[in-house]
């Protein structure tokens, strides 16, 4: 039956998993700035993996990108859409992402953000590989790390 109602219809879900490891993290909610969204077509998207700097102690105050001057304190755990202003999203304080799902220009901020000694040991980064080359964007695979494997 076709919708002639009026009533429009979207598709959600996560797009990109980060994590290497889903079991063994602590997330927080967190306001998104609009200063960290990039374009992505007609939107602008604060990518999954940026570093930020939360003040924990006052989650209502927006986050800030993570730099070498600004100390990381997490990292989004997923994309967030800032087209229209600021806007709730989800930080990752503990816990292990695997650099492969990242973005480039993300890898590159993480890196920059790991330059601040001051930097959050909490997050860890790591290359994760999967049995096959396309296994690195499924959320379940079977992984080698440094000749530990998990399932």
């Amino acid at each position: 039956m076709p919708n002639n109602t009026g009533i429009q219809t979207q598709d959600f879900g996560v797009r990109n998993q980060i994590l290497a490891d889903v079991g063994n993290q602590s997330a927080v909610g967190c306001v998104v700035s609009e200063a960290l969204g990039v374009s992505v077509g007609s939107q602008k998207i604060a990518k999954a993996g940026t570093p930020v700097r939360l003040y924990l102690m006052n989650l209502q105050t927006p986050a800030v990108l993570a730099t070498a001057s600004a100390a990381m304190t997490g990292v989004l755990l997923h994309d967030v859409d800032v087209t229209h202003g600021s806007n709730n999203g989800t930080a990752l304080i503990f816990g292990f992402v695997n650099v492969n799902r990242l973005d480039a220009d993300v890898q590159t901020l993480v890196t920059a953000a790991l330059g601040n000694a001051n930097a959050s040991k909490l997050v860890t980064f790591l290359k994760v590989y999967g049995t096959s080359a396309s296994d690195n964007n499924e959320a379940f695979c079977k992984f080698k790390i440094t000749g530990l494997y998990r399932w």
